[in-house]
């Protein structure tokens, strides 16, 4: 199941004491920020969670696998998530059914700044 933007709202509602209305609100205005921010190409890193970057991709030669005739890829921009080392940890934690300990929430992020694995 997956968590969507009336979630999120919902739970805005139910924690913080927002009407749902300012909750909506609040969520789109954040939304609407990341969108503004990406589309510019500029990065987003949310200390503890993440990083959003754009990436321009140049055209290329591709080939089409059924028929091995080659095509022009053309150039476009991509969208890249690299979680955090603390997002990792508790993801992986919560699978395999252990808690969260502190070792894994006090992980400097800034490790992960600009390197490609």
């Amino acid at each position: 199941m997956a968590m969507t933007k009336a979630d999120i709202v919902e739970i805005l509602y139910e924690k913080v004491g927002f009407s749902k209305k300012e909750a909506a609100d609040l969520v789109e205005l954040v939304f609407d920020a990341l969108k503004e921010t990406l589309a510019k190409g500029q990065k987003i890193k949310i200390s503890g969670f993440g990083n959003f970057v754009v990436r321009d991709k140049r055209s290329r030669v591709g080939r089409n696998p059924q028929t091995g005739q080659s095509i022009e890829i053309s150039a476009r921009r991509v969208l890249t998530f690299r979680p955090s080392q603390i997002l990792r940890a508790e993801v992986n934690a919560s699978l395999e059914g252990k808690p969260v300990t502190a070792d894994m929430l006090h992980h400097n992020d800034d490790d992960d700044d600009d390197t490609d694995a």
